[in-house]
C-alpha cells in the first residue's frame, strides 16, 4: 500500500467516476484501475461497487475512506513542513467560518492573504457550525472559527483564541423605536419582525431569563437565516430588528431596551486536537487578535 494509491482512492471516491478521477490525477484509466485493484487486494476487501460506468463506495469503502483521508492529509502536512513553507508564506489554508465570523472575517482574511501572502492558496468554507465541525473532523478543513456556544465539548476538538463581541437588538438609525427617545420593552420590539441566525441553547436561556418565555427565539424570531450579512441587509432596508453582534452590522444602531440584554457573541478558533496543524494556520492565529480589536473599536465608536 502506498500514499499514491490512497490518494487515488480518495480522489476517485470524491468525484465518483473513473473518467473524472483520471482527469484530476492526470492518469490513464487502466493505470487508475490497476492502482485501485492493487489497493483492494492488499486491504483484502472491495472498495467500490461497479455498476456499469457508475461506482459507489461499499460499506468497507466508507470505513477505509475516513482513514485514507487522514493519512493523505497528514502526509501532505508533513510534506509541506519538510519543504520548509517559509513560515506559512506558501502552501494552503482551508478555513471554515460560521455565519457571524464569516461576516466579520472573510474580507480581512482574503485581503491579508492577497496583499501579504499571494502564493498561499486560501479556501474559505461558509456554513453552519455543525456542518463545519463535521468537515473539520473529516479533515476537509484545517480550522474553523465558529460560535463556541453551539459546539458540544469533545476530546477531539481544541478551542483557542475565544473572543467576545458586544451583541444586541440592532436597527437602522431612523427606526420608529429609536425616535421614541426612551428605553423600549420587548413587547415593543416584538411588534416588528425580529431577524436572527440560529441561536445556541445558551443564548436562548439568556433571553428567556432576561425577558421571560416570550423571548424564546423559536417564538420571538420571525426571520431566521444562516447568513448574518443577509439579515443585516434586511434590517437596513426595512423595519426589521436584527439580533446579532454589533460589529457585524455596520450602519445599524443598538436599541435601548429595558432591561438591557448585556449579551456578547462568543467566537473561537477550533482545530482537531490530535492533528498536526497546517503551517499557514499561524498566519490566522497572529492576525485574529488584531482584527478582533478593530471590531471592538468599531462597535464602541460613537
Amino acid at each position: 500500500m502506498t500514499l499514491v494509491q490512497l490518494r487515488h482512492f480518495v480522489v476517485l471516491a470524491e468525484v465518483g467516476s473513473f473518467v473524472q478521477a483520471c482527469k484530476v490525477l492526470f492518469l490513464t484509466q487502466p493505470a487508475l484501475t490497476r492502482s485501485i485493484q492493487a489497493l483492494e487486494d492488499e486491504l483484502g476487501g472491495q472498495l467500490f461497487d461497479r455498476l456499469g460506468r457508475r461506482i459507489s463506495l461499499t460499506p468497507f469503502g466508507h470505513e477505509a475512506l475516513q482513514r485514507a483521508r487522514r493519512l493523505v492529509a497528514d502526509a501532505e502536512a508533513l510534506k509541506q513542513t519538510g519543504k520548509g513553507l517559509h513560515a506559512g508564506l506558501i502552501g494552503s489554508l482551508r478555513v471554515g467560518l460560521s455565519s457571524g465570523p464569516g461576516a466579520l472575517l472573510s474580507m480581512p482574511l482574503m485581503l491579508h492573504m492577497a496583499e501579504h501572502h499571494p502564493k498561499l492558496r486560501l479556501q474559505i468554507s461558509r456554513g453552519n457550525t455543525a456542518v463545519l465541525i463535521d468537515a473539520l473532523r473529516e479533515q476537509l478543513l484545517d480550522a474553523a472559527v465558529v460560535d463556541v456556544r453551539s459546539v458540544r465539548p469533545s476530546a477531539d476538538l481544541q478551542f483557542a483564541q475565544v473572543f467576545e463581541l458586544a451583541a444586541g437588538f440592532l436597527v437602522r438609525p431612523d427606526h420608529p423605536l429609536t425616535l421614541l427617545g426612551r428605553s423600549v420593552t420587548l413587547d415593543e420590539v416584538m411588534a416588528y419582525p425580529v431577524a436572527s441566525t440560529p441561536l445556541s441553547d445558551e443564548v436562548a436561556r439568556l433571553l428567556i431569563g432576561r425577558y421571560g418565555p416570550q423571548a424564546n427565539p423559536y417564538d420571538m424570531v420571525t426571520l431566521r437565516c444562516d447568513e448574518t450579512q443577509s439579515i443585516v441587509e434586511v434590517a437596513r432596508h426595512s423595519l426589521a430588528i436584527v439580533l446579532t453582534a454589533e460589529a457585524a452590522a455596520p450602519g445599524l444602531v443598538p436599541l435601548d431596551i429595558s432591561p438591557p440584554l448585556n449579551a456578547a457573541a462568543r467566537f473561537g478558533l477550533v482545530t482537531l486536537a490530535q492533528r498536526q496543524e497546517a503551517p499557514a494556520l499561524r498566519l490566522l492565529r497572529e492576525q485574529l487578535p488584531e482584527w478582533v480589536d478593530g471590531f471592538q473599536c468599531m462597535a464602541t465608536a460613537p
